[in-house]
């Protein structure tokens, strides 16, 4: 998911004067020297499986639906697709690009700028989705976490309670609740939360 326009913004010369371009959190993120980037990758996929597969299970009673917040190439829609059961999954994305066979249908598609498309869904949905899950997707800390900041407060509307919502950032709630990770989870790769 790509929102130039917000992530470039703190880097244009506005980051004194906007409370969303702070100085980034200093969150868990152990880089080990000898780790490749393909160690990386492997910590977040994992991470990410674990930390859906969690969730998954937790909120398997409730009736609401899923969200998914950009749709990549459709890895981890597939991966829900396949577990879930009895809940609609909506994806919120700007252009799709997905694999064929990991692409939602028009109905269960919301596209444009999730600026819009969040609080749209929260007049659509009210506070019932049982599972969010976000992944920024971005290489540069500094962005994901102005990111984080600034659709937080556009997110936290719409899960319900009980509800849970996975990112693979640092999130920034305020009524909602960190979690501690499952097992097989790596510490700052991903990061869970409930209402």
């Amino acid at each position: 998911m790509h929102l130039h326009k917000v992530l470039s913004f703190c880097h244009l010369g506005h980051a004194r004067h906007h409370p969303g371009c702070q100085q980034v959190s200093e969150r868990d993120f152990n880089v080990s020297d000898n780790q490749s980037r393909l160690d990386l990758f492997i910590d977040r996929m994992v991470s990410q499986r674990a930390c859906l597969d969690f969730a998954i299970d937790q909120t398997a009673d409730q009736t609401g639906p899923v969200f998914e917040l950009g749709l990549g190439n459709g890895r981890t829609y597939h991966h829900m697709m396949q577990r879930i059961l009895g809940r609609e999954i909506y994806v919120f994305e700007r252009a799709v690009a997905s694999h064929p066979d990991s692409t939602p249908s028009d109905d269960q598609l919301i596209l444009g700028d999730v600026r819009e498309t969040l609080p749209a869904s929260v007049e659509r949905f009210g506070a019932t989705a049982s599972l969010i899950h976000a992944d920024l997707g971005g290489h540069n800390r500094e962005k994901n976490d102005v990111f984080a900041r600034f659709v937080s407060p556009l997110i936290e509307p719409l899960l319900a309670p009980g509800g849970l919502m996975v990112s693979s950032d640092r999130m920034y709630f305020e009524g909602l609740s960190e979690l501690p990770l499952p097992e097989g989870a790596v510490e700052g790769r991903c990061f869970i939360y409930r209402r």
